[in-house]
């Protein structure tokens, strides 16, 4: 089989939106399906993410990766009844690129900005740790508690939810009868 001739391919892999929250696991899985092809990756990124056409299988947006691979012949119909049997892919285009210059197969190649969205999306999902109010009971010098009121506790329950901490007139809205 080494003596096969291998040709130049381009594919693009559509994903649903869904998969933006596991980058990763899309692009895992768009190179495992190279490699049962035993496809040499020379270019691999994230084209784009839009608004489809027409809904694909129940969805109305989807992300796009564009790769640039070396393959033999004999392995394009392997790869393509891999596609086309992946439930995590909605759709798959393998078309042969022999005409695309080398200079613009390099360019295509965004794979440090892929890890980068990556990283960032995956710090920017993980639950940020919520500050710690300051729990104090105002005690008095007979040392019992203070009594505390609503009027009182307001801003300290209006600072722990987050809110402002300027106390604005209630609002009273007309009751029906």
């Amino acid at each position: 089989m080494s003596d096969e001739q291998k040709n130049i391919y381009e594919g693009l892999f559509l994903f649903p939106q869904s998969v933006t929250a596991n980058l990763q696991g899309a692009v895992d899985h768009v190179h495992e399906l190279l490699d049962r092809a035993e496809a040499e990756v020379v270019s691999f990124g994230k084209w784009d993410e839009r608004r489809l056409a027409y809904e694909v299988k129940g969805n109305k947006r989807g992300v796009y990766f564009l790769a640039y691979f070396r393959a033999a012949p004999s392995k394009m119909t392997g790869l393509e009844r891999d596609c086309n049997l992946s439930e995590m892919m909605l759709r798959a285009l393998v078309t042969r690129a022999d005409h695309v210059p080398e200079e613009l197969i390099q360019s295509a190649d965004r794979r440090a900005q892929l890890a980068d969205e990556i990283k960032l999306r995956e710090e920017q999902s993980k639950p940020t740790p919520e500050p710690e109010v300051q729990k104090t009971a105002a005690i008095e010098p007979e040392g019992k508690p203070k009594a505390k009121t609503a009027e009182a506790s307001a801003p300290v329950a209006a600072a722990a939810a987050g809110a402002d901490t300027e106390a604005q007139p209630p609002t009273k809205e007309p009751v029906e009868e």
